[in-house]
C-alpha cells in the first residue's frame, strides 16, 4: 500500500502541508521573538498570542464550508489548486521575510490556516475512497505518523533556520520550496471523483459552521468519536504549550532539553501510530481505545513521579547531553514517549471509524467537524491552562496531574454514552487475549443496506466473537436466558440484542422478537440469528428451526451465511458439562470465523442455509 500511485503521492503531500505550516509558523514567531523588532505596533507577546490565533480561527470559519466543497469536488483536483494557493502565499510570505514585513507575515499566516482549514477535510475523506477497508486503519496510521513527524522536524528547523546568520532568507528559500515540492508531488494523486451531490454550496462561515455541528450531533457514535478526538488534541496542545516552562522549572534544563521532550512525544505517537496497524489486524478496531486512554492516564501519572530531584548546584542548567546522560531522568523520559505511544493507540482507530461509519456523501463535511471541534478544544486547552496556572495557581505538574485524571473521566463518560465502544474492547480482549482469532472473507459482509447473518451456535460468547469480526454493528438475536446472563447482559442490553425464546415459554416475547427484526431490517441494519435456536450439545452444526423462513418471507433480504470454528472445548461451551460450570482448560487456543458469499433472501431456505454454513464449518 505504502508505495501504490493511490497513497504514496498523496502521503508526501501532506507530509510536506504539515512540515511547511510548522516552519512557517514557528520561523514567524522565532524571528519576532528574538529579533528585538521595534516598529510594531504592539508588544512582542501580543504579536505571538495574535499569531497563534490568526493561524486557528480559520478552522472555525471556513471548515463547514471546506466539508461541503470537498464532499462535492474532485478530491484530486482540490488538493492541487489547494496546494498552488500555498505556493502564492509563500512566495509572498519569502518577500515579506526579506523586507522584514511582519504584519504582512502576520496577514499571511491567517490564509496559511485558511488553506490548511480547506485542507483538513480532503485531507481525511479521500482515504476511504482511496483504500479498501482493510487498509484504512493502515493508511491512517501512516498520516498520524507522518504528520507528528512532519511537527516535529518543522518546529525543530524553524529553530535552527532562525539561528543561521542569514536565517530569513534560508526560510524564504525553504517555504517556497517546500511549497512547490508539495505541489509537484501532489500532482500524482489519481482522481477522485466526488460523492456529493450538491450543486449549490453557500458560504455562510457562522450559521454554516453551526449547522453543521448540529447535523453532525445526530450521529452519536461519530460526535463521540469527535470529542475524544479533540479531547487528545486538548490534551497535547496543554503538553507541548508546557514543555518549555516544564523543563525550565521542573527539569532545570534548557532549551535543547526541550526539543528532546518534543521528540519524544511526537516520536510516541508515530510509534504508537504503527502499533495501532499491527495490533487492529486488517480492520477498523476500537477495540485498542482503551489501551489509549489507559496509557494515557498512567503514564501522564506516572511522569509526575518520574520527576528528579534538584541539583546540588542551584545554579546548574541540564543540556541535552548531561541530561540523557543522567540516569534519574530515564524514567521521566519513558513516560513521555509512552503518553506519545498511548497517544497514537488512541486517535488512529477513531479517525477510521469516523470514515467508515460516515456516509460516502458526508465524509469531508464530518471530518470539517472533526477540526471545528479539535480547534475549540485546542484554544480551550490554552484557556484552562491560563485559569489554573494563574488564577488557581497550580504547577505544572499538578496541571499535568489533572489532565491525566480528566482523561479517565473523559474516557468513562465516552464509554457510557456509546456502549459500542466498550462492546468492542471486550469482543477485542476476547477474540485477541483469550483467542487466536483468524477471520476469513470478511470482504463478503454487505458495507450497507439490511442482511440477515446465519451462524452456528457452540458458545455463549459467540456473539462477542461475531461482533469483532463485523465491520458493521450486529443486531443479535438470542436467546433469551443467554441474554440475561449477569457478566453479560449490559452488554448484550446495549447491544441492541433481540431476546427470543419458544412461544410456549413466552408468546409475546416470541412475537415481539420478529417484529423487532423486521423493524432493524427495515432500518438497513445488519441482524444475525443463529438459526439452531440453542448451543450445540455436541459441537457439530444441527438442524435449523423454521424462524430463519418466517423472516424471510416478510423480509427477503440478502443473507450472510458464517461459521465459528475451534470453539468447541472452550469454557463457555457444552463439552464435558454446562457451559460456565467447568474448569478453563484452554487460553489463546486458535479459532476462525468463516464468512461466506451472500445469498439471495428470496430464494433462500433453512436446509440450503444451513449447507452454506455446514461447508464454511467443515
Amino acid at each position: 500500500m505504502i508505495l501504490t500511485r493511490r497513497f504514496f503521492p498523496y502521503f508526501i503531500t501532506q507530509c510536506l502541508g504539515a512540515l511547511n505550516d510548522n516552519v512557517y509558523k514557528n520561523v514567524l514567531i522565532l524571528l519576532v521573538t528574538y529579533s528585538q523588532v521595534g516598529d510594531l505596533p504592539f508588544s512582542t507577546n501580543l504579536f505571538v498570542n495574535l499569531a497563534a490565533g490568526l493561524f486557528i480561527l480559520p478552522f472555525f470559519l471556513f471548515s463547514a464550508h471546506a466539508g461541503m466543497i470537498t464532499d462535492n469536488s474532485n478530491k484530486a483536483l482540490l488538493i492541487r489548486r489547494l496546494k498552488l494557493f500555498e505556493l502564492v502565499i509563500m512566495s509572498c510570505a519569502a518577500i515579506a521575510m526579506m523586507t522584514q514585513s511582519y504584519l504582512v507575515l502576520l496577514g499571511l499566516l491567517f490564509l496559511m490556516g485558511t488553506q490548511s482549514a480547506y485542507f483538513g477535510p480532503v485531507k481525511y475523506s479521500l482515504l476511504p475512497q482511496a483504500l479498501p477497508e482493510s487498509e484504512l486503519v493502515s493508511g491512517n496510521a501512516w498520516v498520524e505518523m507522518g504528520t507528528f513527524l512532519s511537527i516535529l522536524f518543522g518546529t525543530l528547523s524553524a529553530g535552527l533556520i532562525v539561528v543561521y546568520e542569514y536565517g530569513a532568507q534560508l526560510a524564504a528559500v525553504t517555504v517556497v520550496f517546500l511549497a512547490a515540492l508539495g505541489y509537484l508531488t501532489s500532482r500524482g494523486i489519481p482522481d477522485y471523483p466526488p460523492l456529493g451531490k450538491v450543486t449549490d454550496i453557500a458560504f455562510r462561515p457562522l450559521s454554516g459552521t453551526y449547522s453543521l455541528i448540529q447535523r453532525t450531533r445526530q450521529t452519536p457514535t461519530i460526535w463521540m468519536a469527535i470529542l475524544a478526538i479533540s479531547w487528545f488534541w486538548c490534551l497535547g496542545a496543554t503538553y507541548l504549550t508546557q514543555f518549555p516552562n516544564f523543563a525550565r522549572v521542573n527539569l532545570y534544563a534548557d532549551a535543547s532539553v526541550v526539543s528532546l521532550l518534543l521528540t519524544l512525544f511526537s516520536v510516541g505517537i508515530a510509534i504508537g501510530s504503527l502499533i495501532c496497524e499491527r495490533i487492529s489486524f486488517g480492520h477498523v478496531e476500537l477495540g485498542v481505545l482503551p489501551f489509549g486512554v489507559m496509557g494515557l492516564t498512567v503514564f501522564g501519572i506516572d511522569m509526575l513521579w518520574a520527576i528528579p530531584t534538584a541539583p546540588e548546584q542551584t545554579d546548574f542548567i541540564y543540556g541535552f547531553s548531561a541530561f540523557i546522560e543522567n540516569s534519574q531522568h530515564y524514567r521521566l523520559m519513558f513516560d513521555l514517549a509512552m503518553i506519545g505511544v498511548s497517544g497514537g493507540l488512541f486517535i488512529v482507530p477513531l479517525y477510521a471509524f469516523i470514515q467508515t461509519r460516515a456516509s460516502k456523501e458526508s465524509c469531508a463535511q464530518a471530518i470539517a467537524a472533526n477540526n471545528i471541534m479539535n480547534a475549540l478544544f485546542m484554544v480551550g486547552s490554552a484557556a484552562l491552562s491560563i485559569v489554573l496556572l494563574t488564577v488557581f495557581q497550580v504547577s505544572i505538574p499538578q496541571l499535568f496531574l489533572i489532565l491525566a485524571i480528566a482523561n479517565f473521566l473523559v474516557g468513562i463518560y465516552v464509554y457510557i454514552q456509546v456502549p459500542e465502544f466498550a462492546q468492542r474492547f471486550v469482543s477485542y480482549l476476547l477474540s485477541h487475549v483469550l483467542y487466536r482469532i483468524k477471520v476469513s472473507g470478511r470482504e463478503n459482509i454487505p458495507q450497507q443496506g439490511a442482511a440477515i447473518v446465519v451462524c452456528n451456535h457452540v458458545t455463549y460468547v459467540d456473539a462477542l466473537v461475531l461482533m469483532g469480526a463485523s465491520t458493521r454493528p450486529i443486531r443479535f438475536v438470542m436467546d433469551k436466558s443467554i441474554s440475561e446472563i449477569p457478566l453479560l447482559k449490559y452488554l448484550f442490553r446495549h447491544a441492541g440484542v433481540i431476546p427470543i425464546c419458544s412461544p410456549k415459554q413466552s408468546k409475546e416475547t416470541y412475537l415481539q422478537a420478529f417484529e423487532s427484526i423486521h423493524q432493524a431490517l427495515n432500518n438497513d441494519e445488519l441482524v444475525c440469528i443463529f438459526p439452531e435456536g440453542r448451543l450445540s450439545p455436541d459441537g457439530e452444526i444441527g438442524e435449523f428451526r423454521p424462524g430463519i423462513n418466517k423472516i424471510l418471507e416478510r423480509d427477503p433480504v440478502p443473507v450472510v451465511p458464517m461459521a465459528l470454528q475451534g470453539l468447541w472445548g472452550s469454557y463457555f461451551s457444552h463439552k464435558d458439562g454446562h457451559a460456565l460450570t467447568t474448569r478453563p482448560k484452554r487460553v489463546w487456543s486458535k479459532i476462525g470465523v468463516n464468512i461466506g458469499s451472500m445469498v439471495d433472501g428470496e430464494a433462500a431456505e433453512r436446509n440450503q442455509l444451513r449447507e452454506k454454513v455446514l461447508k464454511l464449518f467443515k
